[in-house]
């Protein structure tokens, strides 16, 4: 027998055991296609059905906002809208800190400039909680200076960036102090001594993870960000060379954003020039997948939609003094949310006879403070200050980045031992009010719920006709026999513009009505599957299994990519889309998150739906519910919500959102994001 048959003859005992062995163990499974029921986009970005939803939900809660806007007839009725304006960011931010503590601030070194110096400054704005900032002051200390704060943008190196803009402002006779923010240039909060950088990346990774977990402690991040900055304006009013009448605050984009929050809740500043962050959230909510993907949660307050203050709200808080909106045609916060924004708010000024005090500016190019409009925010700046007419911008002269650090290593964790962590004050900040603040799991689904209650919502035959709210369209797709089981393929249509595959999946000659709703974390049910699938069908149950709107064949063929942190798009699709840090299901659940309604609870809702056809259109009688892995603890939720559900265990644990708060848990599934979860018990 020669070589080639010998091994051709061993190839195919090979096949032959392995087929075996299969058959012995139970493995054959269906075909991959009998689990398939979407037709299969091409890859690559585009707006699905579940982006279009998102926008929807948000275009109509923006349009009962502009409604009740209409109504403001005297400034008594507009300063009575800004009270709640108020009012609700704060409660969106789990409010602010209660007591000023001491800022132990000292000067670590100075630079002496052209007509100023650099003093390098640390200060706490709570105690243990380290600030690193940039003094920059005028050399003439015989009279008071008006003074600008400028916040950080996402810039690893932080306030470092901005060092031009601050030159600038000192040129021209401000007192200037520019911070680090949480999580960026000396604050690293995930800091690696030995590697010497953090474990995530330091322009919005950080932010991240630090976000996450104040979301489920019922905060967020631009709490400490915004405290920040108020105890910068603190320690500008202990200066004998700041005017304290006279403080103003510009920045761009990470700082537009806190150059927002902080005016909005600051009345000491009395000027404001945001600059790349004024958009309308919704236009936001459209674009962030394919041009900025990078999860910032300080930059998507809970409800910042829904509760009707968007970035339109933040410019009113600031009225009626003066307001320049700094933007960039070309930048990925949308231009025509900004004109929108703008335009808004500027008929109110205009209304109240303080047209001069609001403006806009438009640069073409992207995301960048260009010259062109900082020369008008400085002229802004100037006119707002009584300060002298100028023309043109200042040449820097930027110094090296070790030149301007405020700390020996470059790092306060590294420098200082009693520095405290954002994660441990997360922390303390649940602890303070964890024994006072217990939440219901069912109350919060059904406060969040639609206007009509799922279980309420009528079953019928899909008849080409999209179905508005309060009903459920069935649409049979196919059916595929494998041995005594059946595949059924339905897509529900539902809500005006989703679609949810589902897959009843039964044996032939099963007349019991016991249905068990089957998911894993990805969605429904693959070939791969079907071992686990096969044992219940054993004990008797019939499946239905379904894709969460966003998940399996609803997911949106794209990975996005961090500008940040490329490596991120590079992971296998599962792993890119649902990654927690920059990826295409956190992007939904922030939208969510912007439209009051969490995803967590959008996949409750979905199992209703799936649970509520099955009852009439299927004819089921009774309830279980299991998924292996992460996707236990939704299984769990669900049964707690509707108690007429059994769960069916699994060897897997259910995530307790206290447990991540406790533990100080950096990466958790993101679909699991609910503000203020750690409270449910």
């Amino acid at each position: 027998m020669n070589l080639r048959r010998l091994l051709r003859i061993c190839a195919a005992l090979l096949v032959l055991s392995l087929g075996f062995v299969r058959g012995s163990l139970g493995q054959n499974a269906p075909p991959a296609d009998a689990f398939q029921i979407l037709r299969q986009e091409p890859s690559g970005p585009r707006i699905t059905p579940f982006l279009q939803y998102q926008l929807d939900q948000a275009w109509r809660q923006d349009e009962a906002r502009q409604r009740n806007w209409e109504s403001i007839r005297t400034q008594q009725d507009l300063l009575k809208i800004r009270t709640y304006l108020r009012r609700t960011l704060l409660q969106m931010i789990g409010g602010l800190p209660n007591e000023k503590t001491a800022l132990n601030a000292h000067v670590t070194g100075n630079i002496q400039m052209e007509g100023y110096s650099i003093e390098k400054l640390i200060y706490e704005s709570l105690p243990g909680v380290y600030v690193t900032a940039l003094v920059y002051a005028p050399d003439d200390r015989s009279k008071k200076h008006p003074a600008v704060l400028v916040p950080a943008g996402h810039a690893a190196n932080g306030k470092i960036h901005y060092q031009a803009l601050s030159q600038r402002l000192a040129s021209r006779g401000y007192v200037v102090i520019a911070w680090d923010p949480v999580g960026q240039g000396e604050r690293s909060q995930f800091w690696d001594a030995k590697t010497g950088k953090s474990r995530y990346n330091l322009v919005c990774g950080e932010h991240a993870v630090l976000g996450n977990l104040a979301y489920l402690a019922g905060t967020n991040l631009a709490r400490w960000e915004i405290w920040d900055g108020i105890r910068a304006v603190d320690y500008l009013l202990t200066r004998p060379d700041v005017d304290g009448d006279r403080i103003g605050i510009t920045g761009t984009s990470g700082g537009g954003t806190q150059t927002a929050l902080i005016a909005a809740l600051d009345p000491r500043i009395k000027v404001a020039v945001p600059s790349c962050y004024v958009s309308s959230m919704p236009m936001r909510m459209g674009n962030r997948i394919f041009v900025d993907p990078d999860s910032d949660p300080e930059q998507d307050l809970a409800g910042m939609i829904s509760n009707g203050v968007d970035h339109s709200g933040l410019l009113l808080l600031m009225y009626p003094r003066p307001v320049m909106v700094a933007s960039a045609v070309l930048d990925f916060f949308p231009i025509e949310g900004a004109r929108k924004s703008f335009r808004e708010v500027q008929r109110l000024y205009e209304r109240f006879d303080h047209a001069e005090r609001i403006e806009m500016v438009e640069g073409y190019h992207g995301h960048q403070f260009s010259d062109e409009n900082q020369e008008q925010a400085l002229d802004f700046l100037d006119r707002f200050n009584s300060m002298p007419v100028r023309h043109g911008l200042a040449i820097p002269k930027e110094l090296p980045d070790k030149d301007l650090l405020c700390t020996r290593s470059g790092q306060i964790v590294t420098d200082l031992s009693d520095a405290r962590s954002l994660t441990e004050t997360v922390r303390d900040y649940y602890e303070e009010r964890k024994a006072s603040s217990a939440l219901d799991l069912t109350k919060e689904y059904r406060k969040r719920a639609p206007s009509i209650s799922v279980e309420k919502w009528s079953v019928t035959e899909f008849d080409n006709v999209p179905p508005g709210e309060g009903r459920i369209s069935w649409e049979f797709s196919g059916s595929t026999k494998f041995a005594e089981v059946l595949i059924d393929k339905y897509i529900l249509h539902h809500s005006r513009l989703l679609e949810m595959p589902l897959l009843h999946i039964h044996k032939t000659s099963n007349e019991r009505k016991d249905i068990l709703l089957w998911f894993s974390e990805k969605g429904k049910a693959t070939a791969g599957d079907w071992p686990g699938i096969e044992k219940f069908l054993q004990s008797g149950y019939s499946i239905v299994s379904f894709d969460f709107r966003g998940l399996g064949e609803t997911r949106m063929p794209y990975s996005a990519v961090s500008p940040d942190d490329p490596m991120l798009g590079k992971l296998d699709f599962d792993h890119a889309y649902m990654n927690p840090v920059s990826g295409v299901l956190a992007n939904h659940v922030y939208n969510s998150l912007l439209t009051g309604r969490p995803y967590f609870f959008q996949m409750i809702e979905d199992a209703e739906i799936a649970k509520r056809f099955a009852k009439e259109k299927l004819g089921a009688t009774v309830f279980a519910v299991t998924a292996p892995g992460d996707g236990f603890t939704l299984a769990s939720a669900i049964t707690e919500t509707f108690p007429d559900v059994k769960l069916v265990p699994q060897d897997a644990s259910v995530l307790k959102w206290s447990d991540l708060i406790e533990r100080k848990q950096e990466i958790w599934p993101i679909q699991y994001l609910v503000p203020g979860g750690a409270y449910i018990h």
